[in-house]
C-alpha cells in the first residue's frame, strides 16, 4: 500500500464514507480478508421479547445494530450516558501525536439504530430476579432479555495519591482517558526538551488493551530518537506480571525490542501509590520464596510517569450479584459467563461480552468485533427457546505499535496460540510489520465507525 492509498483511507474517514467504494478498495488491497466484514447472510428471526442493552460502547452499540437488523420486530432499549462514541484504541495514537483528538469520536446519537430507544442515563442496579434495570434519573426498565455490555471501570483512586480529577498533575499520566491521552502527548513533547527519568507501568488487574502500556513506552522512546534527544532520558518499565507478554509466539521479539532500546524490564512489581508533589512512585516487589510470598517495598523518583490504573467491572455488577464473588475474578468482579456462548452462568436470559465479562482473552476491540455476531445469534436462539450453538474460540488481536511505522500484530485464541488472518498468515508476524501499521492507523478506525458499530463488520 503506497502513500496514495494511505491518503485515500484518511480522506474516507475525514470527508464521509461510501461503503461500497470502501469495501471495493479493501478487497483490491487484500485487506478485506484481514479484518473480515462478517456480512450476514440472509438471516432473520421472528423471536419476540423486550431487550435492554446496558452500555453503548463498541460491544453494546454493535449488538444493538445486529439485533435491530436480525429481528423482524425488535424491541430494544439501550441505556448509556455518553453523548460521544469514542474509538478508544485511538487514545494511544493521540498520546503519540499520530491522531488529533477530534479523530477518535463521533456523536453518539448518529449511531443509535432506527427504532432503538436510547435512555441517556447511568445504571444504578440490576435485579436479575425481577428482570429490572434501575437508572439514576429515569427510573426502572423491565426486560425479558438483558445484554450486559457496560464496559470497564477505571479505578484511578486505587493508586494512592491519584484521582481522576488530578490526572496529569505532577507529570503522572495515563492514556486510558480521552483527556489523559492529550495531556500525555504534551508531556512527551516536553520530556524531549527537558530530559530526565521516565517510568512506565502496567497494573495487577486485567485491563483494557493489555498492550497499551507497552505501546506508549516504545512510541515515547522512538519519538525521542526522532527528536535526537534519546540520550537525555532514562527508561524503566514495570509490570505486575511475571513476564512482559503472555503469548509465546510474540514475546521474544518484544523482549528483543526492549533490550535493543535499553528499556530495562522489571517484573512482579506492583504500583501502590504516587506522590505527585515529590514525583515519587511507591512500588512493591512481590516474589515467592519457597512457600512464602515476600513483598519488598521500594520507591523510585521520576520526571515523567505513565501509569496504568487498576480496572474492574462497574460497581453495579458487583452489587447486583452478576459477577464473581470468589476466586481469582472476585476482586475485579467480572461478569460470569460461559466462555464459548457468552450466556450468564446463573441467568439464562442475560448475555454479556466485551470488557466487563470474564472471558479469558484480551479486552480489545478486535475481540469484540468477533464476539458480537456470535453473541447476537446466541441471544436470538435463547429468545426462540433454543440452545445457543455459536462458539467463540477466544480470538483477540492486539496491534502492539513498536514505533512510528511498525506494528507487531498479535492475534491469538484462548490457548494463547497464534491465529493469524490472511494475508498476515502468509508472513512472518513474529516481527513488526509496516502493513500492520497501515492497518492499525488507517483501516481499523473507519472500519469501526462505518462497519462494526453499524453491525456490518
Amino acid at each position: 500500500m503506497d502513500f496514495k492509498h494511505e491518503k485515500l483511507i484518511d480522506q474516507l474517514d475525514n470527508q464521509g464514507f461510501n461503503r461500497r467504494h470502501f469495501l471495493k478498495y479493501m478487497g483490491a488491497t487484500g485487506l478485506l480478508s484481514v479484518i473480515g466484514t462478517q456480512e450476514s447472510k440472509a438471516f432473520s428471526s421472528n423471536a419476540k421479547g423486550k431487550i435492554v442493552i446496558i452500555g453503548g460502547g463498541a460491544a453494546g452499540m454493535s449488538m444493538a445494530a445486529r439485533l435491530s437488523r436480525w429481528l423482524d420486530q425488535p424491541d430494544i432499549t439501550l441505556i448509556d450516558p455518553s453523548s460521544r462514541q469514542y474509538y478508544q484504541p485511538g487514545f494511544t495514537l493521540i498520546a503519540s501525536g499520530v491522531y488529533k483528538p477530534e479523530d477518535v469520536w463521533k456523536n453518539q446519537e448518529d449511531y443509535i439504530p432506527k427504532g432503538v430507544k436510547w435512555i441517556k442515563d447511568r445504571v444504578s442496579a440490576v435485579d436479575p430476579l425481577t428482570n429490572e434495570v434501575s437508572t439514576y434519573g429515569n427510573g426502572k426498565f423491565f426486560y425479558d432479555f438483558l445484554v450486559l455490555t457496560p464496559g470497564i471501570q477505571t479505578n484511578y483512586d486505587k493508586v494512592e495519591g491519584i484521582t481522576y480529577k488530578t490526572l496529569g498533575e505532577g507529570n503522572a499520566h495515563s492514556i486510558y482517558d480521552f483527556e489523559g491521552a492529550q495531556k500525555t502527548w504534551k508531556a512527551i513533547q516536553e520530556l524531549s526538551k527537558t530530559g530526565g527519568k521516565a517510568l512506565f507501568t502496567d497494573t495487577y488487574t486485567k485491563h483494557k488493551c493489555g498492550g497499551a502500556p507497552k505501546k506508549i513506552c516504545m512510541l515515547t522512546e522512538h519519538y525521542l530518537r526522532k527528536q535526537k534527544t534519546r540520550d537525555n532520558v532514562s527508561f524503566q518499565f514495570y509490570t505486575a506480571s511475571g513476564e512482559l507478554y503472555d503469548v509465546p509466539y510474540f514475546t521474544p521479539r518484544l523482549l528483543e525490542i526492549y533490550q535493543e532500546r535499553n528499556i530495562p524490564l522489571n517484573v512482579n512489581v506492583k504500583v501502590k501509590g504516587v506522590d505527585t508533589s515529590a514525583k515519587q512512585v511507591y512500588f512493591e516487589k512481590v516474589e515467592t520464596v519457597g512457600d512464602q510470598k515476600v513483598v519488598t517495598p521500594f520507591v523510585e523518583s521520576y520526571d515523567f510517569l505513565h501509569f496504568t490504573p487498576p480496572m474492574s467491572a462497574p460497581d453495579f455488577v458487583r452489587e447486583s450479584g452478576l459477577g464473581w464473588t470468589e476466586g481469582k475474578f472476585a476482586d475485579e468482579n467480572w461478569v460470569m459467563v460461559d466462555k464459548e456462548t457468552f450466556i450468564h452462568k446463573k441467568y439464562a436470559n442475560i448475555i454479556s461480552l466485551g470488557d466487563c465479562s470474564d472471558l479469558p482473552t484480551s479486552k480489545t476491540s478486535a475481540a469484540i468485533r468477533v464476539q458480537v455476531p456470535l453473541a447476537a445469534k446466541n441471544l436470538i436462539s435463547v429468545m426462540e427457546g433454543k440452545e445457543p450453538v455459536e462458539k467463540y474460540n477466544g480470538y483477540a488481536a492486539c496491534p502492539i505499535v513498536t514505533d512510528y511505522g511498525h506494528v507487531l500484530l498479535c492475534e491469538f485464541d484462548y490457548n494463547k496460540e497464534r491465529e493469524s488472518s490472511f494475508p498476515f498468515s502468509m508472513m512472518d508476524m513474529s516481527k513488526e510489520s509496516r502493513l500492520a501499521w497501515l492497518l492499525k492507523v488507517y483501516i481499523l478506525k473507519p472500519l469501526s465507525f462505518y462497519g462494526m458499530l453499524r453491525g456490518r463488520a
